[in-house]
């Protein structure tokens, strides 16, 4: 683990076209996240692309938006987006980090690798101190991806 990114992995036992489709569907993301801050889809695509802008409703202690910008995309083998708050207010200080999604075909199954890469945060040391907590959620949206996924 280093400051600016954490990184966790998980065989999954599924294809990688099974799991991109649900990585891809911004509708399901809800069920996938393990930190239980992400409460559903506001606006945007049904299948995430480069580019594609997508909105979500989050809530960690209230309720807020964020703004999601796909950055990576190789169908079946990676995605990543970058979300933005839509509160003025914290616009000068949070967002910029990126959740990225790696797929490597291996027997029985798909490594999917999840990171939480911080090095284009706005202020990476006021999110620093999160990298624990976001570990141990990251490795619950593994788990829970691979019951999803089934």
């Amino acid at each position: 683990m280093s400051l600016l990114s954490v990184s966790v992995e998980k065989v999954v036992h599924a294809t990688p076209e099974a799991i991109f489709d649900l990585l891809a569907d911004p509708r399901r993301h809800s069920e996938l996240d393990g930190s239980g801050t992400v409460q559903g889809v506001v606006d945007g695509p049904e299948r995430l692309s480069e580019g594609a802008v997508f909105g979500m409703d989050m809530k960690m202690g209230g309720r807020y938006q964020m703004i999601n910008t796909v950055v990576e995309f190789e169908e079946n083998r990676r995605i990543a987006w970058q979300p933005r708050p839509t509160i003025g207010l914290l616009k000068p200080f949070v967002g910029g980090r990126i959740w990225r999604y790696e797929l490597e075909p291996v027997v029985g199954g798909t490594r999917v690798r999840e990171t939480w890469d911080i090095s284009k945060e706005r202020i990476p040391p006021m999110v620093w101190g999160a990298r624990f907590m976001t570990r141990s959620n990251m490795e619950k949206s593994l788990e829970r991806l691979e019951q999803v996924v089934r």
